[in-house]
């Protein structure tokens, strides 16, 4: 049985409950869906390894929300109050429902507004999978029947209905359970190619310190060493001169070749002729 919950979505107190609960604008990522977020990410999050991003588009869509929801009810006539819900440890955080509590609204603001992706999607009557997850979740925590997906550039908007499908939700569920675990045992889910492993151990650490002691010494070497070198070649007058055992020689070097510009090749498919590939490393040092 659903109930509300006294939040203000966006306050701290709203984020730490987020932590607790299998909220629905995780599912997506949940179910491998997300196209911002993978499960292990989410891990990271939820286990307060991690901090969720503010990104440009989370900020538009913050910010235009109130006069999205204004449009919406101005174009339906329908009044919506944004609530937060829950359901035992599932929660929804909407962004409006009638006082029957039989629609419950959720807004879009993409960044590129009528020339969006989503825009076109909705136009034909068509939402995203990971936004439908999204909304079928609501659907199962608020108990409604039918959702709408208000897309809005900031002036205008657009109108998708989506109705409650049980084999979704079911499916939202399963991978809920099966998420739920690695949360209960402090475990990382399995990783994609697309995540990076937070390392904390203490190999790794050592590692690391060791790693960024000597790239800082290197480049401190490395600055002092092409420092001295231009003073060299600024001292150097003559195509190849020698003292105190060094030597400046110039020299010209052929230019590489511009593949792209020799007609012979245009169409051509070089991949054929492409060696095996190798497996390489990169070591980076955070900003």
């Amino acid at each position: 049985m659903s109930r509300i919950v006294q939040l203000t979505q966006g306050s701290p107190e709203w984020l730490e409950y987020r932590r607790s609960r299998r909220n629905a604008s995780e599912t997506a990522a949940v179910m491998g869906l997300s196209p911002w977020s993978t499960p292990y990410q989410l891990w990271l999050e939820k286990t307060g390894r991690a901090s969720a991003k503010v990104t440009q588009a989370i900020q538009r869509g913050t910010e235009l929300e109130p006069s999205a929801r204004a449009a919406y009810e101005e174009q339906t006539g329908l009044v919506m109050q944004p609530l937060v819900i829950e359901d035992g440890a599932y929660s929804a955080s909407l962004d409006g429902m009638t006082l029957a509590g039989d629609l419950v609204l959720e807004i879009k603001c993409p960044m590129r507004g009528t020339r969006s992706d989503l825009w076109q999607d909705v136009s034909q009557g068509q939402v995203p999978e990971h936004y439908r997850v999204q909304v079928q979740h609501q659907l199962m925590v608020s108990g409604a029947e039918k959702a709408h997906l208000w897309v809005f550039d900031g002036a205008k908007g657009i109108l998708t209905e989506v109705t409650r499908d049980e084999a979704l939700i079911a499916r939202i569920r399963e991978a809920w359970e099966a998420f739920q675990p690695f949360l209960d045992r402090d475990v990382p889910p399995p990783l994609s190619e697309s995540d990076t492993w937070l390392r904390s151990d203490a190999a790794w650490s050592q590692a690391a310190e060791a790693y960024a002691g000597a790239k800082q010494y290197a480049d401190e070497a490395a600055k002092r060493l092409e420092s001295a070198r231009q003073a060299l070649i600024e001292l150097a007058q003559h195509p190849k001169e020698q003292g105190a055992g060094v030597t400046v020689t110039r020299f010209w070097k052929q230019g590489s070749v511009d593949y792209k510009k020799v007609p012979e090749l245009s169409g051509v498919d070089l991949d054929q002729y492409r060696k095996r590939a190798t497996e390489e490393a990169r070591v980076t040092i955070a900003a």
